[in-house]
């Protein structure tokens, strides 16, 4: 979720590239032999039929959703018994192992940020499964070490799930992730003595932490019954305030919405902590938003938007103007300022007027407003002062992605950084008065960047539409058709896909592969109506793009069906789970990640309800004769599909892997073909977020190794 959430993500990622080499050998005949005798678990088909508006829907599967049973244990310990097995056998995984770990091993640093007084970054020395906080006088030195979550739990599982410093910067809130899982527990940190207060808050889920004075603000739901935390529906998403030193029970209830139990709540102070800002939301799209003047009238709520109808995103306060993003009126989003003491929509004012290319993000550095945009999917950034007026746009390294200017409103200096597909995250330093900036963090990497390039390519979707992919590899690479090539695409909830750069993607490339980002209908790369021509009866434009994406790439001799793979998660999951069973003769391989591959059953799980304004919901008659034509799960048929991993993970409790389970049961059944359909659960993971480095590592070993095998090719040192 989206709105006014303070998290901390944590992202960077290596290429290196060199040939490719076709590898024909005992370990290909042995894995090829272990393809035809591959025997999958049998999976018991119960007899329930469920009716969806006089039409009689099979759902066989469904005692897989119950994940604490003792037979979905035994299944899944089964069918990992056998993906594993098949997995070992492939060849090049020493190989994979070896050049993965060696390229990950350098450190990586996070952009330095400012609390009282002090620089703060994380900082991994290489290999570490989780990266470390430290705290400095100035930003380049080394200073000491603030919070190491790699002690949160001995196997590197529990993760840092968002933190908070308080205005003074003496303490620091903290939320701890076990196992993947989006529930998170909050502790509190003194910062210069290091001790560690007793506080603990728990069942907290899709909050930030947001201090004032001797406590703060953090959203929660009700404990869960015992065995239901990570697959039942999630209701009455509560924001509290808590004081430093006493019990949870004594939190005071700040908000709830009684009437509607799907609905969330999500706060956060200004950096002067004068206002507490209110977000109300009833899924993805569109949210309420109030105010409380936390200084002069703390026991009102006010409310400045009450429906759901446009996004309002809370960038800060100027004294007693609240700034909002918002695409009220405006598909590519504008800023507005709202003055607090007469804070009717008939008042608003207009600060920085929508423009020709979406706006998605605002920081307040230096006394002046940088306005990140997106432009033709790649990052823009303009420069505002506080009136609103244009002062000139950041001159960008290159063609890429900026993370964002770092900052505090008064500093004289920011950090940002920027990556494209060809080159690591650089941390640069911003002088705000004239704008200049230097670099200030280069990782060291073996990698050429001058040697590969990546360039956008338009192509046109079914309907006519122009759609833009990025194509990287190497330099002068001979397209012969057979390239193995690995397309990956999202296109929902408004989210771009922009340049970024992948250690996973390595030994494709430097095996002159080639890799293909698609940006989708759906996503958030060209405004609300690029978003909106992916969702509810419009989803087929999704798949339609994405499957066009590969068309052109077979047309123009990229690739070949037979060297062609897919990659999705989450909602890309979805996305090639609908593309693989609607065009399974297109793909060589399939890797549906942590999908959404149920379209009738996902909103009765977890958080899965908020979904409904991109998806619909089958409760919906109307909703109903959509989904089912595209639901992955329901149009699997007695066909040959293309070698497939379908990958989930036990503690994922955003979509639940029951989706998975069912999924790859049912292509089990079905499948006619000689290709492996294989499922790789993760034992102590979640949706993604948090995860260690080892896990990372060995879950790109595996997907690199299918995906070789499976497209004809192995590493040059497979």
């Amino acid at each position: 979720m989206k709105k006014l959430c303070i998290s901390f993500c944590i992202v960077f990622t290596i290429l290196s590239c060199r040939t490719n080499k076709v590898e024909q050998g005992a370990e290909t005949i042995k894995a090829t032999m272990s393809v035809k005798q591959l025997k999958y678990p049998i999976t018991r088909e119960d007899d329930i039929v469920e009716d969806y508006h006089g039409t009689q829907i099979s759902d066989p599967y469904r005692w897989l959703e119950d994940d604490n049973s003792a037979e979905t244990k035994a299944w899944v310990k089964e069918q990992n018994k056998v993906t594993f097995g098949y997995l070992q056998q492939l060849p090049g995984r020493t190989y994979l192992k070896n050049r993965l770990t060696t390229l990950w091993d350098y450190e990586k640093y996070g952009t330095p940020f400012k609390e009282g007084g002090r620089y703060y970054y994380f900082k991994n020395d290489g290999l570490q499964n989780q990266y470390v906080l430290y705290g400095a006088d100035s930003p380049k030195e080394v200073g000491e070490v603030v919070l190491d979550p790699n002690k949160f739990s001995d196997d590197g599982t529990a993760s840092l799930g968002g933190m908070a410093f308080n205005k003074t910067g003496d303490k620091l809130a903290y939320m701890v992730s076990e196992g993947g899982s989006d529930w998170r527990t909050i502790y509190v940190k003194d910062i210069n003595t290091g001790k560690q207060y007793s506080d603990k808050v728990e069942w907290v889920k899709f909050s930030g932490v947001s201090w004032r004075g001797e406590g703060f603000y953090y959203s929660r739901y009700p404990e869960p019954k015992e065995g239901d935390e990570l697959s039942a529906a999630n209701a009455f998403h509560s924001l509290y305030y808590h004081r430093l030193g006493t019990d949870q029970a004594q939190d005071e209830l700040i908000y709830m919405d009684e009437q509607h139990p799907q609905r969330n709540v999500y706060a956060v102070t200004t950096e002067d902590e004068r206002f507490l800002v209110l977000s109300m939301s009833a899924s993805t799209s569109g949210n309420a938003l109030s105010f409380i003047d936390l200084k002069n009238n703390p026991s009102k709520l006010i409310a400045l938007v009450e429906g759901f109808d446009s996004d309002y995103n809370f960038i800060e306060n100027i004294g007693d103007y609240l700034l909002v993003r918002t695409n009220d009126d405006a598909p590519n989003q504008k800023v507005i300022r709202i003055d607090t003491k007469n804070p009717t929509r008939t008042h608003w004012q207009t600060l920085i007027p929508e423009s020709e290319n979406p706006l998605r993000g605002i920081a307040i550095v230096g006394g002046k407003i940088f306005a990140s945009y997106m432009h033709n999917a790649s990052s823009q950034i303009k420069v505002f002062d506080l009136e609103g007026n244009y002062i000139q746009e950041l001159q960008l390294p290159g063609i890429g992605s900026v993370g964002g200017v770092s900052g505090k409103k008064e500093d004289k200096t920011g950090f940002f950084t920027f990556t494209s597909f060809t080159q690591p995250s650089t941390i640069y330093k911003l002088r705000t008065e004239d704008l200049s900036y230097e670099i200030f963090r280069k990782p060291s990497v073996d990698f050429d960047s001058d040697a590969y390039h990546t360039e956008q390519i338009w192509y046109e979707s079914k309907d006519g539409t122009k759609v833009p992919m990025f194509v990287t590899k190497k330099k002068g690479l001979k397209l012969d058709g057979k390239r193995p090539t690995l397309l990956y695409g999202y296109g929902g909830f408004d989210i771009p896909i922009t340049p970024s750069f992948s250690l996973t993607r390595v030994p494709l490339l430097e095996n002159g592969g080639i890799y293909v980002v698609a940006n989708i209908r759906g996503g958030g790369e060209f405004g609300s109506e690029w978003h909106k021509a992916g969702t509810l009866e419009r989803k087929q434009n999704v798949f339609d793009d994405f499957i066009a994406a590969a068309e052109y790439l077979i047309a123009h001799g990229y690739t070949s069906p037979k060297h062609l793979a897919i990659e999705g998660g989450s909602n890309g999951g979805l996305l090639v789970g609908a593309c693989m069973t609607q065009r399974p003769e297109l793909f060589a391989v399939a890797f549906p990640r942590v999908g959404v591959l149920d379209m009738l059953r996902y909103h009765q799980f977890t958080i899965g309800w908020a979904w409904a304004t991109d998806y619909g919901r089958s409760d919906d008659p109307e909703a109903f004769k959509y989904l089912i034509k595209y639901s992955p799960l329901h149009n699997v048929r007695k066909l040959a599909y293309p070698a497939t991993m379908v990958m989930t993970a036990d503690h994922d409790d955003r979509v639940v892997p029951a989706h998975s389970f069912k999924f790859a049961a049912t292509l089990q059944k079905q499948h006619t073909g000689r290709n492996p359909v294989l499922i790789r659960i993760e034992t102590s993971a979640g949706h993604g977020a948090g995860k260690p480095t080892d896990k990372i590592i060995q879950s790109a070993v595996d997907m690199l190794s299918f995906l070789f095998y499976h497209t004809g090719a192995t590493p040059a040192n497979g």
